[in-house]
């Protein structure tokens, strides 16, 4: 659905990615994972064409992303960060349909899928009518996955969505997550710093490092084959043991 070829970023003297290719397969997930700094979130933003690469080309079902058509293609993309992203003198309801409304469709079929979406994530309907600042981190997030998936895009992208969630809300909404993808078949691209949650959600693992994929693979694959020191200090400070008794391997 997405593909990079060979493409690479800079910001200023600093070279966030090197020359990358990478492809998200149809209905899988995949999950990007590594140090701050290794290119994970400047992936998704090339992907979704908030930036634009320094060499190669990003492409939408093979179209390459443009200035001219990158606003059309967004609307095949789901976008989570955390936190939800939302605005804060909207409701609930209103953050969830906003684009929906701008596309002029009319208002019972806005209302009737805000209202299948809170349903699908879980999210109480009386909570549809409060603002952000009224609602917990988890109903936020919530609604940010809500928002993403307004208009049934093809692919959902998602930047530390539950970075900054407490252990037992990131759990729940970790769950629901993935029966989320699972029933409605999407191609899911996460960034994450945390080892286990990507073996929790990932069809395929790619460590970056550097601005560089270093190894991709099952997760079950970079534990017991580690392609070099760095992929072996990177899951060796995960403490990838604990993860093992939870059963996420």
């Amino acid at each position: 659905m997405i593909e990079l070829k060979k493409v690479s970023k800079s910001f200023g003297s600093t070279q966030v990615l090197q020359p990358t290719n990478l492809r998200l397969t149809p209905g899988e997930t995949t999950v990007l994972i590594g140090p701050s700094g290794c290119g994970k979130s400047t992936i998704l933003r090339l992907m979704i064409g908030l930036i634009e690469p320094d060499d190669g080309e990003v492409l939408f079902d093979g179209t390459p992303l443009t200035p001219a058509n990158v606003k059309l293609i967004r609307r095949e993309i789901g976008y989570v960060i955390q936190d939800g992203g939302l605005f804060p003198h909207l409701s609930a309801q209103d953050n969830v349909g906003l684009l929906a409304r701008y596309l002029g469709w009319e208002k019972p079929r806005v209302v009737a899928r805000v209202e299948e979406m809170a349903d699908l994530t879980r999210l109480p309907r009386e909570a549809l009518a409060r603002y952000p600042s009224q609602l917990s981190g988890g109903q936020r997030q919530r609604l940010g996955i809500m928002r993403a998936l307004m208009l049934d895009p093809a692919v959902i992208l998602l930047d530390e969505p539950m970075g900054a969630l407490d252990p037992l809300v990131r759990f729940d909404l970790q769950e629901d997550l993935r029966k989320i993808f699972v029933s409605l078949k999407k191609t899911v691209c996460i960034v994450t710093h945390d080892m286990g949650e990507a073996g929790f959600f990932g069809d395929r693992v790619i460590l970056l490092g550097s601005g560089r994929i270093v190894q991709q693979g099952k997760l079950d694959d970079l534990i017991r084959s580690p392609a070099d020191d760095f992929v072996r200090r990177f899951i060796n400070a995960q403490r990838l043991p604990t993860v093992e008794t939870q059963g996420v391997l």
